[in-house]
């Protein structure tokens, strides 16, 4: 029996994306759909990196088209990453289409390891990732990464992202010895953010990752006032005096229009290795309440495992080192859910207006 493009898009409409809550009409996610007969195709184009959920997602679409009464459907799932809009008077940055800024109050949360986790999460889901290291005073993206030696220049004036586990990465660390600490005062530390940033040769990256360090001093300003940032991750764990200071970091975004996507609270509990008990070392519940006190998410919640730790030191984080590991999946679960509320949110537009030039003719 035949079907139409308006059952099949009814249909579709009974798909719910569990990472978006939403069905895939509702989300504009159906393209190019062609009905022959009672045979179907089509294809659905999520707006964030997905690749482990494209089989499960064209399992459901083909499931409730034969069920509406298709022969035989054809459907292909992929992802489609786009620029997003950032504070007003800040320009994209060209080769980077979205930036999340992760940022801790306090130090010793964990903020450098949820970022490169999170990094390497949105490139095994199939996105172009970099990860800048922001952190002047202490970078340890260079010994999380594995990546030795000194970026080289093609050209004399930009420098080459150096890689690592499949990410373009640039750090401070790369241009200094590792011993020799950054004796500079703050308008030096600011300018060496910016041409981190803006000399390196970035190649056409969907997300760069930002490792802020802690606090909320200049290089926070300045990533607020003239770097394009799409969005930010507060990294904090459960005890009261790394909540204090998350708080902080959380509405310093706020003031200058930089969207929070949520929150990470990392070293949640600890699971005894020997007999299996859980405890709440630094307390529990503090990173719900700083949601709902924010109306902002928990984007997930991490264990305190020496693993990590070994992992990051060794330079093969976790979602690398342990790929089907229950850490790893919550690190692709957080960066998947990241990359859901960057879709949601306004795409930029300014490529799509020429740009006028007045002349005296």
């Amino acid at each position: 029996m035949p079907l139409s493009e308006a059952e099949v898009q009814s249909a579709l409409q009974q798909v719910v994306d569990p990472n978006t809550g939403k069905d895939l009409v509702a989300t504009r996610s159906v393209k190019n759909v062609k009905v022959s007969g009672a045979d179907v195709s089509l294809e659905v184009e999520l707006a964030y990196p997905g690749k482990s959920q494209f089989e499960p997602i064209r399992r459901h679409v083909t499931q409730v088209l034969k069920a509406a009464g298709a022969a035989s459907v054809s459907a292909n799932v992929s992802s489609k990453v786009v620029p997003h809009a950032v504070q007003r008077g800040v320009k994209l940055i060209p080769g980077i289409k979205n930036i999340i800024a992760v940022a801790s109050g306090k130090g010793g949360v964990g903020k450098s390891t949820v970022t490169v986790n999170l990094a390497l999460a949105l490139a095994a889901e199939g996105a172009s990732v970099g990860v800048l290291d922001a952190d002047i005073y202490g970078p340890s993206q260079p010994m999380m990464l594995g990546i030795a030696g000194r970026p080289e220049s093609k050209d004399g004036r930009r420098l080459e992202p150096m890689e690592g586990h499949g990410l373009q990465a640039i750090s401070i660390g790369f241009l200094i010895d590792v011993d020799t600490p950054m004796v500079w005062r703050g308008p030096m530390v600011t300018q060496a953010l910016e041409q981190l940033l803006r000399d390196t040769r970035w190649r056409e990256l969907d997300y760069l990752v930002v490792d802020l360090p802690p606090g909320t001093g200049d290089i926070q300003l300045t990533l607020a006032q003239k770097v394009p940032v799409t969005g930010a991750v507060i990294v904090t764990t459960p005890q009261d005096i790394a909540l204090i200071d998350a708080r902080k970091g959380l509405k310093m975004f706020e003031k200058v229009g930089i969207p929070i996507l949520g929150v990470v609270e990392n070293m949640s509990t600890y699971v005894c290795p020997k007999c299996g008990h859980e405890s709440h070392i630094f307390g529990s519940g503090g990173a719900e309440k700083l949601c709902r006190d924010y109306g902002t998410e928990l984007l997930g919640q991490l264990p305190l495992d020496m693993a990590i730790r070994e992992h990051a030191d060794s330079g093969k984080p976790t979602v690398v080192a342990d790929p089907e590991g229950r850490v790893a999946e919550i690190y692709r679960a957080i960066a998947r859910r990241c990359a859901v509320k960057i879709g949601e949110s306004q795409r930029d537009t300014t490529a799509k207006f020429p740009k006028i030039v007045v002349q005296n003719t």
